[in-house]
């Protein structure tokens, strides 16, 4: 099955929640969904920064 954005929206939280419990200060990605899943850019960065704005998590995101 193919993402939505709900769905991304709650693997990026689930992602934040690891992250805060196991000491995680940095995360790099690649444009995830935005591939072969066709999810837009724009609104995935939106609710990764919404998801993240409060957390001291330097995320990069890079693109293949």
């Amino acid at each position: 099955h193919k993402p939505t954005y709900e769905n991304m929206r709650k693997s990026l939280e689930a992602m934040k929640a690891h992250c805060l419990n196991n000491g995680v200060t940095a995360i790099s990605m690649p444009r995830i969904g935005c591939g072969l899943d066709r999810l837009d850019w724009n609104k995935v960065s939106a609710i990764l920064e919404e998801v993240f704005e409060d957390t001291d998590i330097k995320i990069t995101v890079y693109t293949l």
